[in-house]
């Protein structure tokens, strides 16, 4: 990176954070509706202002460029916590189903086998066959590509196939993963 280090560099960024910090604070706070984090964008931007201080000093208009620093930093701030509650929203929205007098040692086997699975290929398996979301939906939630939800479900699909012993291994942990948490009497419900 190309820090600046000679004195006259560190005393003039030294004035200029002084001199804007504040004000850059208040930019991110107004931005994102965040106070907790505004001061962490704003000193997130004047680190990358340091970084880049022998472009900055000579740019027409320094505290412009700080503020389309900051911008940039809460947009992308704002973009991430909309994802995230889209992530958190779509998971949560599906409506609880309830199994009657589930196979218990079905549960228990699939609970087994899903908790042997790298939490990814877990992942995939549970939000396409216990929540039925579509390969579009799980990605969303997953914040993976779809050909990557295909993939580690696929894999996740066969390795479960070996390990049950059965072709219709994808019957059984739709019917069986329903009923995890659902008051079938089986304990850990898959928070391992």
């Amino acid at each position: 990176m190309g820090t600046v280090v000679d004195d006259a560099a560190s005393v003039e960024f030294h004035e200029f954070f002084e001199r804007h910090y504040a004000e850059l604070s208040r930019l991110a706070r107004l931005l994102t509706g965040e106070p907790d984090i505004a001061d962490d964008l704003a000193a997130d931007a004047l680190l990358a202002l340091w970084h880049r201080w022998d472009r900055v000093r000579a740019a027409d208009h320094p505290v412009a460029y700080a503020r389309g620093v900051v911008a940039n930093l809460a947009r992308t701030r704002v973009r991430s916590a909309v994802r995230e509650r889209r992530r958190i929203a779509l998971f949560w929205s599906q409506r609880e189903e309830r199994t009657e007098n589930p196979d218990v040692a079905a549960v228990v086997d699939v609970q087994e086998a899903l908790r042997s699975l790298p939490f990814r290929k877990r992942a995939c398996v549970v939000l396409r066959y216990a929540f039925d979301l579509s390969e579009k939906d799980t990605a969303l939630t997953l914040g993976v590509t779809v050909g990557t939800v295909k993939s580690q479900t696929s894999k996740a699909m066969a390795e479960l196939q070996r390990r049950l012993g059965t072709e219709r291994a994808a019957l059984r942990v739709r019917a069986t993963a329903r009923s995890v948490g659902q008051g079938t009497g089986t304990a850990g419900g898959g928070n391992r």
